[in-house]
């Protein structure tokens, strides 16, 4: 046997796809703990209440997720650069012009999916609109609150896109094929979400069956940045315009709802990517994603391995 095959890939002097994801991984949780550790020390001394109630305060929120995006960015960008002898643009992050429609578009296909998902269960009987955030709250709160959230939703669209369908997806397709690129990176984006709030069997099918969505837009736009768009909409119309729980998640929402239906078709308490009302929501945005993209000029290679 042949002990370099093990290691080492036959086309070109690095480390085979296997080795490379879980190098990057282990590089990813080391810096998250190494820099989260310290933070979440100096912040837990300043709200000591926090730390004994386990409260999730947004502004911990926010900076979890600015950790876990230097954590994800470091560890992707030193991945490609010493192991894949790739930049960490040609995952698909070139900067242009179409670079910034393609997140307009997809932040826009996103306000019309929950659109359409309000519409229906509300339609059904199946939400109560109890108002707005402004007539409860005071005006300050209600921009802070919403500021705070855009922010956080920016970030975690570009932290989850780079990973699932950045490193994720493309270093497996160049280990595999494609086909097990989506099928594998898709499943594993599903149980990430495992731990969270509310999550059940059904809630990592539906994040996994979201993850092949996300898959479609970034195979149609041939970069990330459609993807990190529809990502970044639909957690902030979810979540702070509509209403719904995000993922398990309780958002500071600006339409206040209380979701009655079944938790079949609505998702419950983890949200609609966890309901059945997700599945024909995921048949308007591909279509409308498949429209957005129909002039793009068919690549020799989709993926930039």
């Amino acid at each position: 046997m042949n002990l370099n095959r093990i290691f080492f890939s036959d086309d070109e002097p690095r480390l085979r796809a296997g080795w490379r994801l879980a190098i990057q991984s282990s590089g990813m949780f080391f810096a998250f703990a190494c820099l989260g550790v310290p933070v979440f020390v100096i912040y837990f001394f300043f709200d000591p209440e926090s730390a004994f109630t386990k409260r999730i305060t947004p502004s911990l929120f926010l900076l979890s997720t600015v950790v876990e995006t230097i954590a994800f960015t470091a560890s992707i960008f030193f991945a490609r650069r010493f192991l894949d002898k790739r930049s960490i643009e040609s995952l698909g992050l070139k900067l242009n012009r179409q670079a910034l429609f393609d997140v307009l578009a997809g932040i826009g296909i996103t306000f019309l999916q929950m659109g359409f998902i309000y519409l229906v269960m509300y339609s059904l009987g199946w939400i109560t609109f109890n108002g707005f955030a402004w007539e409860i709250d005071p005006l300050g709160k209600v921009i802070g609150s919403t500021l705070i959230f855009l922010a956080i939703f920016l970030l975690v669209g570009w932290n989850e896109e780079l990973l699932s369908r950045g490193y994720h997806l493309q270093t497996l397709a160049s280990g595999l094929n494609l086909f097990w690129g989506v099928v594998i990176s898709s499943t594993v984006f599903g149980f990430l979400h495992i731990f969270n709030p509310g999550s059940s069997w059904v809630a990592v099918l539906g994040i996994t069956v979201a993850g092949f969505y996300f898959a479609f837009a970034y195979l149609r736009s041939k970069q990330l940045w459609l993807p990190i768009g529809i990502h970044i909409g639909w957690n902030f119309f979810e979540g702070v315009v509509f209403g719904f729980p995000v993922s398990g998640m309780d958002i500071y929402p600006l339409t206040r709802i209380e979701v009655t239906g079944p938790a079949l078709w609505t998702g419950g308490a983890f949200g609609p990517e966890a309901g059945l009302i997700v599945l024909p929501s995921f048949l308007v945005g591909a279509g409308l994603i498949y429209w957005f993209t129909r002039n793009r000029t068919e690549p020799t290679n989709v993926l930039h391995e």
